[in-house]
């Protein structure tokens, strides 16, 4: 059963951004889209994650027609069972690195995994607050935070835009081991071409339409 299906999808503002965008994503797989800056990369990513009801088309999250649900339902399958990643952190300032997670661990019911903050590279840095950590220890925190939960279905927007390239190709490479650890599923912007082909599907967005990223 597809993790992810959205058809015929439609957007406009000023002008179309969005016209008859269909894609699909099972369980266990991962999903790349590239494109130049005002191209509608992060509009379609807030519409496929229940943040940005399209003009028109149907998109279904876990079986589950995102659009149709009462808020309720949709909040409560926002909490439970998607992941957004954004490049800003949204960490909570003031806190530390520990208490971030615990916000993060308490909300899902899902308890802190050790081995994870291992394998980000961040389980020295706990103790210490935000302000103190770089921006680099400051995404890896923020991702392995959206994993706390153990969402099914991950949606990031420029995921590793303030890593250095080495490590942005090692938290996408953790990444996508936890997707397929997980069998869960990963869509993310990126404007790393290398990046973008690592995915089982890539795309690049253009002239309103998705294309097969060559």
């Amino acid at each position: 059963m597809p993790s992810l299906i959205a058809e015929n999808l439609n957007f406009s503002y000023d002008s179309p951004i969005l016209e008859n965008v269909t894609l699909s994503l099972n369980a266990g797989e991962t999903l790349s889209i590239m494109g130049v800056s005002g191209s509608g990369k992060s509009t379609l990513l807030h519409i496929l994650s229940g943040f940005l009801k399209p003009q028109s088309g149907i998109v279904k999250l876990l079986d589950k027609d995102v659009y149709q649900l009462p808020q309720e339902e949709l909040l409560v399958l926002r909490r439970d069972e998607i992941g957004i990643i954004f490049q800003s952190h949204y960490l909570f300032l003031g806190f530390s690195a520990e208490e971030n997670l615990e916000v993060a661990s308490l909300l899902s019911g899902q308890k802190i995994d050790q081995e994870l903050l291992s394998l980000f590279g961040i389980l020295e840095v706990l103790p210490l607050n935000i302000g103190s950590l770089s921006g680099g220890q400051q995404q890896r925190l923020s991702i392995a935070r959206i994993l706390t939960k153990k969402p099914k279905i991950i949606f990031a927007d420029e995921p590793t835009g303030n890593l250095d390239r080495e490590t942005a190709f090692n938290v996408m490479q953790l990444l996508f081991d936890y997707v397929k650890f997980t069998q869960s599923s990963l869509v993310f912007v990126t404007h790393d071409p290398i990046l973008a082909h690592k995915a089982l599907h890539a795309y690049r967005l253009e002239h309103t339409s998705l294309k097969p990223l060559k």
